[in-house]
């Protein structure tokens, strides 16, 4: 199900998710609003146009956007890993000096580009750690979806946190995600979710908010090959489907499987089975 949206007129939906977009709360306090992303630049392509309506935004990457291959840091002019970190952290600091946020607002956990899979409970209980600090209204994250070992992994940290703060008795805030990319056969699908039995909100943004997302893309000048391939004048949102993580998310190649990423689907899978079970979260369906 989709709902049509125009940014110039969000109050035609009557619907607590979308006024949460828009930086409104349903309740007499701020809403506080808490992006988990994997890496610095999925908070712009997920959630770009929306960020400046948040009154109160914090963002908490689990990777620092930097992997063990140099490639991307030599076609930066770069020789060391940390240095192509500190120059992502560098765009991530130009992106929140538009947004008039102060860079302590958003942390990063340092895990390496590429491998949040294998950190899946550390990230998680980072995740819960963050979450009863700062208490957000609500968190957005990514689907689990194929598209990157790491979106997949910080999603499921996301679930199990949340999970492990609904045992402690704990309020959780609304979750919300935020469109990454998948394969659809052999085609790279940006800034769309794969099928699932939830209202999915598509945002058609105004010229303003178009505009204001794409000073925000150009301050990642180092991905900017990568971030052409995403349009900038729509976004999707949705409510967290349930989810098998000990399952593919569909069927045939995963689009990180065509990369040597270190990863193929069949690992991610016993790793998210490990974590789960870590957790004493086996069979648990996670929403």
């Amino acid at each position: 199900m989709r709902v049509m949206i125009d940014s110039n007129a969000p109050t035609r939906l009557s619907h607590v998710q979308f006024e949460a977009l828009c930086g409104k709360s349903a309740s007499d306090g701020p809403l506080r609003a808490l992006i988990i992303a994997a890496h610095p630049d999925d908070e712009v392509i997920g959630t770009g146009s929306r960020l400046r309506y948040f009154r109160d935004v914090r963002f908490l990457h689990v990777t620092d956007g930097s992997p063990r291959n140099l490639d991307d840091a030599r076609a930066c002019g770069l020789s060391t890993r940390q240095a192509y970190a500190r120059l992502r952290r560098t765009e991530l600091e130009s992106v929140l000096a538009l947004l008039g946020v102060t860079p302590e607002r958003a942390e990063c956990l340092g895990i390496v580009d590429q491998e949040a899979t294998l950190h899946i409970a550390e990230v998680a209980r980072a995740i819960a750690d963050r979450v009863t600090r700062l208490a957000p209204t609500i968190i957005f994250t990514h689907p689990y979806e194929g598209g990157h070992p790491d979106h997949d992994a910080t999603a499921l940290a996301t679930h199990i946190a949340l999970k492990l703060l609904t045992r402690e008795h704990r309020r959780v805030p609304t979750l919300l995600e935020f469109a990454s990319y998948h394969a659809r056969g052999e085609r790279f699908v940006p800034l769309g979710f794969l099928p699932a039995d939830v209202e999915e909100i598509v945002l058609r943004l105004s010229r303003d908010d178009e505009a204001f997302k794409r000073k925000l893309v150009d301050c990642y000048r180092s991905q900017r090959n990568t971030l052409a391939l995403f349009p900038v004048d729509i976004e999707r949102f949705r409510p967290t489907p349930t989810y098998d993580f000990t399952r593919a998310p569909h069927d045939g190649t995963l689009y990180y499987e065509r990369f040597d990423w270190g990863m193929t689907g069949e690992r991610f899978r016993s790793l998210a089975r490990d974590a789960l079970a870590r957790f004493d979260l086996q069979g648990v369906e996670c929403v």
